[in-house]
């Protein structure tokens, strides 16, 4: 039998304590990792959106449904690495570069806060906290997900508690804006959703999706984006008489994810609504393929404006349609034709090589940028404008040849992302700047490279408006806004087009772009836009880091440093704001 031998009281005590040290240190160990589901504080919205009752309702009878059906096994996007190409030494020096980037959002984070917690965004010159999203915490939302994907768990939890809290209805200003409340707010809290399963953010979701809704309360079901909550309780909102395209255009993902994670159709339906008239108007425009910078909601969707561009006002409409193809598993055709149709224009009219110098030691770099085109339906005239917010079309232009089986668009996206970082290269600071234009070369079918003309580009040069400082680098002939304010578009095109041609080259862009990026923002405690990417030495930088900061910028320096099969692109597509939503499998996965 067992005999149980007496011990010295100091000897009980040393055990005892000895074994709540070891289980503290295992709860605390594995805190990050116990399941999302904890009871968190949680402030509902204190405004019952779901029960207002609207002015213009849509009977659910008459409600669009999502697609039916199985999810297509759509075309494989991502590039296939193989063993050989995922080194040990490339893996080494890879993580290393990643380490780089999550410190510097680590930074980022602790300067947020301590200076700026649950403001819309820090003032990193100042070490304040500044509102200019209604205050809701726009960089603690935004920033879920790529707290999530860099491993901080800890910060990740410490942000959902403080989201939990977030009430909709307390805000600083009479309105909000759609798009922007949709894409960072509405697309972050979903995106950490799919990551996480924490359901605290689905609910959130849920809450500010009603809020939102409401923006269609009007007349014809098309959206106002200056979303005025008096005028919204009233039922006395109306659609917007001249929109910018984006705003209208870049809603689909966000609704449609909401739709699909709650089962609730209205979100869909809406969005369904917005892609009848776009797919009405696409070839009745003044460039025929492509919708106007700005749109008439009020009047039925009237596209008589005549200036057309990947730029501000327009990119992400054109961005999502490929997108909502895959977020719908391929099950809505139409948005593969309105792709399709989108950028056969864009390639006829907005794409142009620029007129390269011939100093180059051997052949010039094969690349593109993407300009402005005024149509008035017969005249077209190109604007060899060169917008960072346009960088993005690389991507698109990828991705779409990737899913609809057409190389040469693939090859069109890799020529935009390579033009965007040779734009990076060429000056002094290694970062293009917010707008700029260089002499074209003359458009042709091929786009082909032309010779060099230095008369020309002085002449273009010194008509241009001044640009102070010191010169241009060929072929820029100005600088319409010389600033950088930490975008993100530039290494968007070369993280997608490293994955999905597996061309390694990129990386190496990547990181020289990086370097550039961190040397000229950083500060002591965070890192600013900066004021002039054409200064010679040290940068002037501005009071401003707005959350895409870390919701895109970080994030996609990150990801192009790390495992491929991390946000599979053949798994997730991403939101403007770099937001990944889990895609539909037809194994039934995504929900």
């Amino acid at each position: 039998m067992a005999v149980l031998i007496s011990q010295p009281k100091f000897q009980r005590i040393a055990l005892l304590a000895a074994c709540s040290l070891i289980v503290t240190y295992f709860l605390l160990e594995r805190s990050d990792r116990i399941p999302y589901q904890a009871n968190w504080e949680y402030v509902h919205t204190s405004f019952d959106w779901a029960n207002r009752v609207p002015k213009y309702p849509i009977p659910e009878s008459l409600m669009t449904r999502l697609p039916e059906g199985t999810p297509r096994d759509l075309a494989p996007v991502q590039h296939v690495f193989t063993e050989g190409e995922l080194s040990e030494t490339h893996n080494k020096t890879q993580a290393d570069r990643r380490d780089a980037v999550r410190q510097a959002a680590i930074k980022t984070w602790n300067a947020y806060g301590e200076y700026a917690w649950g403001r819309d965004q820090l003032s990193p010159q100042s070490l304040r906290g500044a509102d200019g999203f209604n205050g809701w915490g726009a960089t603690l939302v935004d920033s879920l997900d790529t707290l999530w994907i860099m491993g901080l768990r800890k910060e990740f939890k410490q942000a959902v508690r403080m989201v939990a809290k977030i009430d909709w209805a307390k805000t600083n200003s009479r309105d909000c804006s759609l798009f922007e409340s949709t894409i960072r707010y509405l697309g972050g809290l979903l995106s950490a959703y799919d990551l996480s399963g924490e359901k605290v953010l689905l609910n959130k979701a849920a809450e500010l999706g009603e809020m939102l809704y409401a923006a269609f309360d009007t007349p014809n079901h098309l959206p106002a984006n200056n979303l005025n909550f008096i005028a919204v309780k009233e039922g006395l909102l109306y659609a917007s008489k001249r929109e910018s395209t984006a705003a209208v255009g870049t809603l689909s993902m966000e609704f449609t994810r909401l739709s699909q994670l709650t089962g609730d159709p209205k979100y869909f339906h809406v969005i369904d609504n917005i892609k009848k008239h776009f797919e009405r108007t696409q070839d009745t425009t003044k460039l025929p393929g492509m919708w106007p910078m700005f749109i008439d909601l009020r009047n039925d969707f009237i596209t008589e404006d005549n200036a057309f561009s990947l730029g501000a006002m327009s990119d992400s409409a054109y961005e999502y349609l490929s997108k909502m193809y895959s977020l719908l598993g391929g099950l809505d055709e139409t948005y593969k034709r309105l792709h399709m149709k989108a950028a056969l224009t864009i390639k006829q009219h907005l794409l142009f090589r620029p007129m390269l110098p011939d100093s180059y030691p051997a052949s010039p770099p094969d690349i593109l940028f993407s300009g402005t085109v005024l149509s008035n339906g017969k005249i077209i005239e190109l604007l060899p404008d060169v917008s960072h917010l346009g960088c993005f079309a690389g991507g698109m232009f990828a991705l779409g040849g990737k899913l609809f089986h057409d190389e040469e668009h693939v090859k069109i996206g890799e020529r935009l992302a390579r033009g965007c970082a040779w734009a990076y290269d060429v000056f002094p600071t290694g970062i293009m700047p917010e707008i700029s234009a260089v002499v074209p070369c003359k458009q042709t079918p091929e786009l082909t490279q032309c010779d060099w003309n230095e008369t020309l580009w002085r002449e273009k040069n010194s008509a241009a408006p001044e640009s102070g400082g010191r010169p241009l680098p060929k072929p820029f002939t100005v600088m319409r806004d010389r600033q950088y304010l930490l975008r993100p578009e530039a290494i968007e095109s070369v993280f997608v087009l490293y994955r999905i041609t597996g061309k390694t080259d990129f990386l190496d862009l990547a990181w020289r772009m990086w370097q550039a990026v961190k040397a000229a923002t950083e500060t002591k405690w965070a890192f600013s836009a900066i004021m002039d990417v054409n200064a010679d030495g040290s940068t002037t930088k501005i009071d401003a880091m707005e959350s895409y900061w870390m919701a895109e910028t970080l994030k996609y320096y990150y990801l192009i440093f790390s495992d491929p099969e991390l946000i599979s692109l053949d798994d997730f597509v991403f939101n403007t704001e770099a937001h990944p939503f889990r895609l539909l499998k037809a194994s039934g996965g995504g929900k």
